[in-house]
């Protein structure tokens, strides 16, 4: 057989510029080798730059996105999905034609027939079955010469898609996306690209319009990731956590194609703080430090997987000559036995592992908040407008370094007010915060107290009465209890840090059982009014008061 050293090859087209042929690699199944030759009549090839690019659609340069769901584990599949990105005004209808908005402007034209041009793809299919489009005439065949797929809603596909990875390709047909998923239990480990060119339908042959290219991973390592979670925790993002408050690790096998699915799966965690080894069965597992200090995460993931048991062929022993000229080994006769490990159900399997390492930073924080005590401030009758409430906090664990009030409704879930003031504890955590109310009712409040890693909150929920009461009252506030409630990242906003605040959630039906629990307050200047005196929060009368 003679080589016809001029034809064109699938490598010569698809290589994009890397022009060294793979000589050795094991088959991908479904696919060919790019040695074989390409219809360069019917698909030609444009090298990049070549003028024709920029004629070959319609109303713009179509573009395209190629993705893949790498990395990938070693026997499992990867997919790659491309996705056409049509120029501006144009869309692919029901039918799989390209719809062209004329004169694509902000104001639409008067009449929908002058709106849309519509290239009907399937005009060529109309006069002709498929038994009559066979011919050398009629282009429904692959770069390669087979001939397309024969299946309902074929005459709507019209774009074909090559793809390309490891010396081999894929031909399909399809609209403006196609999928196609790879085995790659005889893909090399590594690094390899995956390119596609993508062709639409012409007239007499098909008209390239774009190509694209993208990189995967293939590894004999799981692939895994792990978040890490701990209410107490200011921001999660830090690696900085709490110490005496547990945190919450969650694994992730990335296995989109479900490859593990029957595999027995074991976690291993080594914390680093000298708790020693511990083996999971389940994706997610807590650990608290109890020590402050740097420590080193290590996780290993275990998979056994089942697979197909290979049969147990004796090797024949070596040919031995009538004539010897020195002593015969004994391991030299003696036949060898390729040997398979057994579950204990009787199959075979293979061990694949997975690595995961993080270095964490445990520190002191606020541990819990309480709210000891809240009083009516009395007032002069000039400023007897708003009622003004003094409350009493104390902390557990680290000093803070801000704190952050919420009034909210009786539901705890519209916020009315928030204020929020740094501070300075230099010995111990006991602080007083005057909050007024404008209005009398009853009044959902959350206290936060923070530093720079940690935050807590108690919650309570008050019902105020008018400043027309008697000025002598007594106030007894209902307690929602003193929650030690950390907030995750993202959770809370505190106003000179840009942090979220999400107040606790009670509900009114709640607060309308706990009875005989009503506040009565004397009046004060309204401090949430534009003229609110609560922007210097410290009074000199009583130091400690916020």
């Amino acid at each position: 057989m003679v080589l016809d050293t001029a034809a064109t090859r699938f490598q010569d087209v698809l290589s994009q510029g890397n022009t060294s042929p793979v000589t050795s690699y094991k088959k991908i199944q479904g696919w060919s080798s790019d040695q074989n030759k390409w219809n360069e009549k019917l698909y030609p090839f444009w090298q990049e730059g070549d003028p024709r690019w920029k004629d070959c659609w319609k109303g713009g340069r179509v573009t395209a996105k190629l993705d893949s769901d790498s990395p990938a584990l070693v026997g499992s599949n990867v997919t790659f999905v491309v996705t056409l990105q049509l120029p501006r005004c144009q869309i692919e209808d029901n039918d799989g034609n390209i719809a062209y908005r004329r004169n694509c402007t902000r104001d639409p034209p008067g009449s929908m027939d002058q709106q849309f041009y519509v290239y009907n793809w399937t005009e060529w299919t109309d006069n002709c079955g498929w038994e009559n489009c066979t011919g050398n005439h009629s282009h429904n065949v692959f770069p390669d010469g087979r001939p397309f797929p024969h299946h309902p809603g074929w005459g709507r596909r019209n774009f074909v898609y090559v793809f390309h990875t490891f010396g081999q390709y894929y031909q399909t047909t399809g609209r403006s996306s196609a999928k196609v998923s790879v085995n790659t239990a005889n893909i090399t480990l590594g690094e390899h690209r995956m390119a596609v060119s993508i062709y639409r339908r012409g007239y007499s042959g098909f008209v390239p319009i774009v190509r694209a290219k993208t990189v995967y991973l293939v590894t004999d390592k799981i692939p895994i990731f792990v978040s890490m979670f701990q209410k107490h925790d200011r921001n999660i993002s830090d690696s900085i956590f709490i110490k005496d408050s547990p945190i919450t690790f969650d694994v992730k096998i990335h296995d989109p194609s479900y490859y593990l699915n029957n595999s027995a799966i074991s976690y291993k965690w080594n914390f680093g703080d000298g708790s020693g080894l511990f083996v999971a069965s389940g994706s997610s597992t807590s650990h608290t430090y109890t020590l402050q200090g740097n420590f080193t995460l290590n996780l290993t993931v275990q998979a056994i997987i089942p697979v197909p048991c290979k049969p147990v062929t004796p090797t024949a022993p070596p040919p031995t000559s009538a004539v010897t000229t020195g002593p015969s080994s004994d391991s030299d006769s003696s036949p060898t036995v390729e040997s398979v490990e057994d579950n204990p159900d009787g199959g075979c399997h293979i061990y694949r592992n997975g690595y995961y390492g993080s270095s964490i930073d445990v520190v002191e924080g606020i541990l819990e908040v309480n709210i000891i005590q809240m009083t009516s401030i009395q007032t002069t009758e000039s400023q007897a407008e708003n009622s003004l409430v003094e409350f009493v906090v104390t902390c557990q664990g680290s000093l803070p370094t801000d704190v952050c009030t919420v009034v909210s409704d009786p539901t705890c879930q519209v916020s009315k007010r928030m204020v929020c003031d740094p501070i300075v504890v230099t010995d111990e955590c006991l602080l007083t915060i005057r909050r007024a109310f404008e209005e009398p009712g009853t009044y959902c409040i959350n206290i936060t107290l923070g530093d720079d890693t940690s935050q807590a909150l108690a919650s309570a929920l008050i019902s105020v009465n008018g400043a027309a009461s008697s000025g002598t009252t007594e106030g007894v506030f209902i307690f929602l209890g003193l929650l030690a409630v950390f907030a995750t990242i993202g959770a809370f906003v505190l106003y000179k840090r840009y942090k979220q605040y999400k107040p606790i959630e009670r509900s009114a039906e709640q607060a309308e059982k706990q009875e005989g629990f009503t506040a009565y307050f004397s009046t004060f200047k309204a401090i949430f009014s534009p003229n609110s005196t609560e922007r210097n929060p410290l009074l000199k009368s009583k130091p400690g008061i916020v």
